[in-house]
């Protein structure tokens, strides 16, 4: 099981994300609500499952009613990496009924949207399961929701790609063109970048793979190959750089890249492609002291 998002990396990075959500979902007011209830009314309302899946973002879930109102409670009853199936009460929300309905929208648009993304990169770990290759993401997300959906990755038991351009060197096709050559690419990398970043290049071809090696590339990117030449690719490197395969990987061509020995596979189909996890709230009503 995977923890929630801590408090400090809510606060300091989502929560900011979270309200402009909120204010691009009620730029002055909820008509709806606010005609229906005008004055607060204390209620209940329940996070009901409507299919199997894996459950990821219950704290950005609650998180949403609360930047709404501090009050408003959230009791899960489940916790993220939970598998979860379709019937299944994952949560009782109680508060300001106006706050519950002004809320829904945008609380369900992240959660069912980070479920069905762990719930996807779950479903392609499991096949990568014993066989030595570590599953990761790609920098193709949602934009501002790159905090929200690689976090789900991690839930699904995948692992983080580079975060950001900031985050690590990665030599691709149109860099090593404006360098000149993979050896010019990668030398110029080592002069300008700290030393502790490792150097990625992206390679298409087995030629390209001897020059990545003889550049002394870090990790080389098996871009696009077919499962013959990646094997290939593997006994040329021998070890002397970690190896990752890319390009159109999903759930339903993995299994030909399993077991070929490549160290890592990105995949942006984790987070461009997985569809939603479908959740909704349910049963909303007043809560009075008499029907405590």
């Amino acid at each position: 099981m995977v923890r929630c998002v801590d408090s400090i990396t809510m606060t300091l990075n989502a929560d900011q994300l979270i309200l402009q959500a909120l204010r691009e979902d009620i730029s002055s007011e909820d008509v709806s609500t606010n005609a229906v209830m005008p004055h607060a009314q204390l209620g209940e309302v329940e996070l009901i499952c409507k299919q199997d899946g894996v459950i990821a973002g219950m704290g950005v879930f609650a998180r949403t009613f609360t930047l709404l109102d501090p009050s408003c409670e959230v009791r899960a009853l489940c916790a993220d990496g939970d598998r979860v199936c379709a019937g299944q009460k994952l949560a009782v929300l109680r508060g300001d009924i106006r706050v519950l309905l002004s809320g829904e929208r945008v609380a369900l648009n992240y959660l069912q949207r980070m479920s069905g993304i762990a719930s996807y990169t779950r479903k392609i770990a499991d096949l990568l399961e014993g066989t030595g290759t570590v599953l990761l993401d790609t920098r193709k997300t949602t934009p501002n929701c790159r905090i929200f959906e690689k976090y789900a990755v991690r839930v699904g038991g995948g692992r983080n790609h580079r975060y950001n351009l900031s985050d690590g060197v990665m030599l691709k096709d149109n860099h090593i063109g404006a360098a000149g050559g993979i050896a010019q690419a990668v030398q110029a990398a080592r002069a300008y970048a700290p030393f502790v970043r490792k150097i990625e290049v992206e390679v298409e071809s087995l030629a390209q793979v001897q020059e990545a090696i003889d550049a002394g590339a870090d990790i080389i990117m098996l871009d696009n190959m077919s499962p013959d030449q990646m094997r290939e690719a593997v006994r040329l490197i021998d070890g002397r750089a970690q190896t990752e395969c890319s390009g159109n990987v999903s759930a339903e061509n993995i299994e030909s890249i399993a077991g070929i020995g490549v160290d890592f596979v990105s995949s942006g189909a984790l987070t461009h492609s997985a569809p939603i996890l479908d959740l909704s709230m349910k049963n909303l009503h007043p809560v009075t002291e008499e029907s405590e």
